[in-house]
């Protein structure tokens, strides 16, 4: 990796999690829910934003540098495991076993779904 390489992927690392901040403030506004929407929303839409990339990236019209600066910096800072795991067990602890299980289990699902869905389009 070179040098330029390894800063354009740490800044659009910090770029990431600037915009997970604003996409969860901007759902959280939306919805006074206790279930962490925003966080689905961000885990779901980075998950497919990755396909879409590494099948573009599978297809040759994406170079391997664009991979690493949007998918591991971008995409690494946007997307959010650790907070999706600490809100799901927060919900089982306050015995919203429903809403824990659909937070994690349904998370893994849709994210999936959505990864598979942007591979598919980015590879043709």
């Amino acid at each position: 990796m070179t040098p330029l390489l390894f800063a354009a992927t740490i800044l659009a690392g910090g770029l990431g999690a600037g915009l997970r901040y604003v996409v969860d403030t901007a759902v959280k506004n939306r919805d006074r829910t206790a279930f962490p929407w925003g966080t689905m929303v961000i885990n779901v839409s980075g998950s497919f934003a990755l396909g879409l990339l590494t099948g573009l990236t599978s297809a040759h019209l994406v170079g391997v540098p664009w991979l690493t600066v949007l998918g591991v910096g971008l995409l690494g800072g946007y997307t959010t495991f650790s907070t999706a795991s600490v809100e799901s067990v927060r919900l089982l602890l306050a015995r919203r076993w429903a809403a824990g299980l659909i937070n994690g289990l349904g998370m893994l699902l849709l994210a999936t779904a959505a990864a598979y869905l942007g591979l598919a389009l980015g590879i043709g």
